[in-house]
């Protein structure tokens, strides 16, 4: 596994870079996060702890995540349904399914001009992790 500059490879550095504790609970969340490979409900993080032994309580769980987002350590997206949690080392932004809540990150790149013309018609500048949701459907759901 590679060390990238924001340590996402190293959720240790990643936590300690943000001023934050390295408890085991913060950094299993931030692995799961990280080997999924896909954005994760709370619930989902918790049932994962549970999978490899390291249950958590509902309660703890959110709040861990609650304060990784807040600190920008992780991302938040909003649903239709339970929001989900993600991690990445690429600025980017974000597709919603209406219909099953199917999160996938869309690279900043992609969207630069668009960003661009949101700027110039309405003066908001969005922010780089994840600030512009693009909802809609699926390829499974339009299907």
């Amino acid at each position: 596994m590679h060390v990238d500059a924001t340590g996402l490879s190293d959720p240790r550095a990643l936590l300690r870079r943000h001023g934050l504790r390295c408890t085991p609970g913060r950094l299993r969340i931030l692995s799961l996060l990280r080997d999924s490979g896909r954005h994760l409900t709370a619930a989902e993080v918790r049932a994962g702890l549970e999978r490899t032994g390291e249950g958590r309580h509902s309660t703890t769980v959110y709040r861990s995540l609650e304060a990784l987002t807040a600190l920008d350590v992780v991302h938040a997206v909003p649903g239709p349904g339970p929001t989900r949690y993600g991690i990445t080392d690429e600025p980017h932004h974000h597709t919603v399914c209406q219909r099953c809540g199917q999160v996938a990150d869309l690279p900043g790149a992609a969207l630069a001009d668009a960003v661009g013309r949101i700027e110039e018609l309405t003066g908001l500048r969005p922010g780089t992790s994840g600030s512009l949701l693009v909802y809609g459907l699926c390829s499974g759901c339009a299907a």
